[in-house]
């Protein structure tokens, strides 16, 4: 979601023309002219990035809860609030002009930077601490601001989220501001805190609309989206040249964009809703991707919304990056596309395998589907239990080969695309091929759960049981009374869990009602 300022000038002299290109090369993407939709004709405010590595985050839950804190993680803290403090030191000169008093002006700016900081105004004592003394004990006003960004940096009120426990209205901000930005809150938030404009429900949940509609709202969603479908394992996609010698790097770039459309598209819609991500019957491919797939489209063709047959392919499941993503050099992978299932969508805990064994190669088995040699596999009593759940969900995607081209035929046998499962009622449903499958998916009790209950955990960083043995079934109810609308959803989830009645170990007060 981060806005990065570009200035190209360009002149020609005696020349009768001239041109100039725009090349990146995006995260896991290949060089290219920037397309167009990534570049916004309007000025931002500078954003700095601090360079000081971080240990990585603790991710044991299944999501990040950013409440790791350690020897490494304190000196990391350190090192980045000193590269911070020499950067504003540096940039002083830009950030204060020199008319009247500028050691006045300086000193305002500290004040605002250790407000913004600690998200709430200063008490006379704070200001006495973090201000006052600091310039009274450096040698200019300068080295004052140096202390003060240090000072302020390390202090437990910027580096915790509610250090003091207040639960006042600057708290609210935050809490708000975390959950759907993922950064402090921004100076129409704090006005509103400042102001006593969340006071109650109806004026917190008007601030949680104007941040989940903003840009930086929207690349939270997405984040959550691709976490959701765990596209960071996804890291670089390779097919072996011999069998797909098209399946080029430039190719497998243009799947994760395709992906990433897909996502937006349903994001952004009106209703923003979440069944669409199972069940829409339309991809977005470019030349390239259409001549792979064999889809009739010009091949310098740009990105473009493209119906396909719904009873071959539906939504994400079914999208080539996944397909290609989740399966082998040469062939499909039933196991890996049904851990992704079952544990991504569905929400079932999978345990990793007891023992290490590995998978029967082709080669060793050329007249067995890939269907019957996973079916042999993993049919030892050991291996059962988890893989009868998991197997019929991935062998419900084997009409799609491992760069997720459909196919009806596999080693000159007929394609076998059923599968079953037990659902957690106890109740069986069989589906055959990926629209069955996703119909399934797109209206179990299950995925919308799941769904809710990943979200609360990537927006909130808490376990979602913490607030209350019935807070997923609530959670759950609402969704599905909203028809799926996963703005709504995210709304509700900063708005609940910002109220008093939600928060962990807290009495139990109800949430204050509009007025």
């Amino acid at each position: 979601g981060r806005v990065y300022p570009i200035e190209l000038e360009w002149f020609k002299f005696k020349e009768a023309t001239s041109s100039v290109s725009l090349f990146w090369k995006a995260p896991h993407g290949v060089k290219e002219i920037i397309p167009a939709a990534h570049l916004i004709p309007e000025n931002s405010p500078e954003v700095m990035i601090v360079e000081s590595p971080f240990p990585p985050d603790d991710r044991s839950a299944g999501y990040e809860r950013g409440a790791s804190v350690s020897k490494e993680w304190d000196e990391a803290t350190t090192y980045a609030a000193t590269e911070v403090a020499d950067k504003v030191v540096a940039a002083l000169p830009r950030l204060i002009d020199d008319k009247g008093d500028r050691d006045e002006k300086l000193r305002t700016f500290a004040a605002q930077f250790v407000e913004r900081a600690f998200r709430r105004p200063l008490t006379d004592e704070l200001r006495q601490t973090y201000l006052d003394r600091q310039f009274a004990a450096a040698k200019n006003t300068e080295e004052g601001i140096r202390r003060i960004v240090l000072l302020a940096l390390k202090s437990p009120r910027f580096l915790y989220r509610e250090p003091t426990g207040a639960d006042d209205q600057f708290d609210r901000a935050s809490r708000l501001s975390f959950a759907l930005l993922n950064s402090i809150p921004d100076p129409q938030l704090f006005e509103a805190a400042q102001n006593g404009r969340l006071a109650d429900d109806q004026q917190i949940r008007e601030q949680a609309w104007r941040l989940v509609n903003d840009y930086r709202g929207r690349a939270r969603m997405l984040e959550f989206l691709r976490s959701w479908m765990n596209l960071e394992r996804l890291q670089e996609i390779d097919k072996d040249h011999a069998a797909f010698p098209d399946f080029t790097p430039e190719l497998a770039a243009d799947l994760r964009i395709s992906l990433e459309l897909m996502l937006a598209q349903a994001l952004d819609a009106d209703n923003a809703d979440f069944q669409r991500l199972l069940l829409t019957d339309t991809i977005f491919m470019n030349g390239r991707m259409a001549k792979f797939y064999g889809v009739d489209l010009p091949e310098d063709a740009p990105f473009q919304e493209v119906k396909f047959e719904p009873e071959k392919r539906a939504g994400i499941i079914s999208h080539p990056f996944i397909l290609s993503g989740f399966a082998y050099m040469q062939t499909s992978s039933p196991i890996h596309r049904g851990v992704f299932m079952s544990r991504g969508i569905l929400g079932r805990g999978v345990k990793p395998p007891p023992i290490a064994v590995a998978p029967t190669a082709p080669d060793l088995a050329p007249n067995l589907t890939t269907r019957e040699r996973v079916t042999i596999q993993t049919s030892p009593e050991v291996c059962a239990n988890c893989h009868g759940l998991i197997n019929s969900l991935g062998f419900a995607l084997e009409n799609f080969d491992s760069v997720g081209r459909y196919r009806e035929v596999e080693k000159e046998k007929a394609v076998d695309a059923t599968g079953q499962y037990l659902q957690r009622n106890g109740e069986f449903v069989r589906f055959a091929g990926a629209r069955e499958l996703a119909t399934f998916m797109a209206r179990s009790d299950e995925t919308q759960r799941s769904f809710a209950r990943q979200l609360f955990h990537h927006m909130v960083q808490q376990p979602i049981l913490a607030y209350g043995p019935d807070s997923i079934a609530e959670l759950s109810t609402f969704f599905k009374d909203h028809q799926y609308n996963m703005k709504h959803l995210a709304v509700e989830i900063a708005c609940r869990s910002n109220a008093r009645g939600w928060t962990p170990n807290s009495e139990p007060v109800a949430a204050a009602q509009p007025k």
